[in-house]
């Protein structure tokens, strides 16, 4: 049945993805507006408003927007990311005419009044204090800042609070008609659905916002170029832990090297059997927790490793970290790693496309992100493809590239870090 694309008036796509065997349909209108996309004042608008508009539309209260979905026994959610923000539902087969108008009227016609800005700014104000609690959370943000100072994408997500008292009704009213346009947007539906009724269903829910004939806008990344080198993050807390995150900028997802990145990301700490987790916890039991990661972006990325140790733990754990990197940068890893590697990647697709709400994730964003739509089977020959050699070259380049890091913990300062820390930067 594969996945199936319209474009409506107004620039608004439609993709949907038959799912066999499953009585359930996620529906997701994806609008391309991250927290890139805003300026200093406005820091946080995405995510506030994805707060916000859940609070009222012209013909719903918050109360019965909350009751039409209980009431069904579905789900009802957001969330913002750098670059793109996701309104979603999942509901049965049956209730998917009512999900696919609900969220549209939230996402389309959600109102800012005066009265849910206030309310709502107290709910976002307690969510970065949840995050300043969270060690590993505000390591998350500490570390992209680190990595893309005084760049929009090393602004947290969330804002700060600030930014977040600071901001008004009509900047915030003002984001949302500028940004949320249907040429920006993907309704991304998978399930037990069928294509032609699901695009009916949009075309009515979205009504007269469809009038003009323009072109989708792509995702292309930001207006600001990343200038600035990696630096060095700390922020003081009294934790039992040391939580340490270093890296270096990774690709963009436009500039190839996707797959022999995620191979590579897999070796180094990506399960069980990678190189940190046994070096780091299985061999001199350092760490609890220990992994790396990639985060990539339309013109840019991050691949991280992270640690949580004891104190004074956390010099070792450094200097282990390092030298498997560096490892890895001169001889690359070993067949037998390419092939767990692979393995895992591609049992971590397969089984994490097994529901609706899955698919819906996959096939809205790759819409938004790359305009097109590779096949399951193809996706996993592509992973076969990528030989040891490539998978060495590409940690040949990236792991040469300055490196940055973030530190939350116990320290009086950052003087007081580890010399192998602060060693990092320079």
């Amino acid at each position: 049945m594969g996945v199936q694309r319209t474009t409506l008036p107004g620039g608004l796509r439609v993709v949907t993805e038959f799912v066999p065997g499953v009585r359930s349909a996620s529906v997701g209108v994806w609008v391309g507006v991250g927290s890139r996309d805003e300026g200093p004042s406005v820091a946080g608008a995405a995510h506030f408003l994805e707060h916000l508009l859940f609070k009222s539309t012209p013909t719903r209260t918050a109360l019965e927007i909350a009751q039409v979905m209980d009431g069904v026994g579905g789900e009802l959610n957001a969330f913002t990311s750098k670059e793109n923000t996701c309104f979603y539902a999942h509901v049965l087969d049956d209730d998917l005419a009512m999900a696919v108008d609900l969220v549209s009227d939230v996402v389309l016609r959600g109102r800012c009044r005066v009265a849910d800005v206030d309310l709502e700014r107290q709910v976002v104000l307690e969510e970065i204090s949840m995050r300043d609690d969270d060690p590993e959370d505000l390591l998350g943000d500490l570390f992209i800042e680190a990595m893309f100072p005084a760049h929009p994408l090393g602004r947290p997500i969330i804002g700060t609070v600030d930014s977040v008292e600071s901001m008004t009704r009509s900047q915030l009213r003002s984001f949302h008609g500028r940004r949320y346009t249907p040429d920006r947007m993907v309704v991304a539906v998978a399930g037990n659905i069928d294509h032609r009724q699901t695009v009916a269903l949009v075309e009515r829910a979205f009504g007269g916002h469809l009038g003009r004939d323009v072109e989708p806008v792509p995702r292309r990344g930001g207006a600001a170029r990343v200038r600035a080198r990696p630096e060095l993050k700390f922020v003081k807390r009294d934790s039992e832990q040391a939580h340490l995150s270093l890296g270096v900028r990774a690709f963009g997802r436009h500039e190839g090297h996707r797959w022999a990145l995620s191979i590579l990301n897999a070796a180094v700490g990506g399960g069980l059997s990678s190189r940190l987790f046994q070096e780091i916890r299985e061999e001199r039991g350092l760490a609890y927790s220990v992994y790396s990661s990639v985060d990539t972006f339309a013109d840019s990325g991050a691949f991280s490793v992270y640690a949580g140790c004891q104190p004074e733990n956390l010099a070792e754990v450094t200097t282990v970290v390092r030298e498997v990197l560096a490892q890895v940068a001169s001889e690359g890893i070993t067949d037998d790693e390419c092939a767990r590697a692979k393995g895992s990647l591609r049992g971590g697709l397969v089984l994490g496309l097994e529901d609706s709400g899955s698919r819906m994730n996959r096939i809205g964003r790759s819409e938004l992100n790359y305009g097109n739509h590779r096949d399951i089977a193809d996706t996993l020959a592509r992973i076969d493809e990528v030989t040891n050699d490539e998978v060495r070259d590409v940690a040949q380049v990236l792991l040469a590239r300055p490196f940055g890091a973030a530190v939350v913990g116990p320290y009086k300062s950052a003087r007081q870090l580890p010399s192998s820390v602060k060693s990092i930067v320079g």
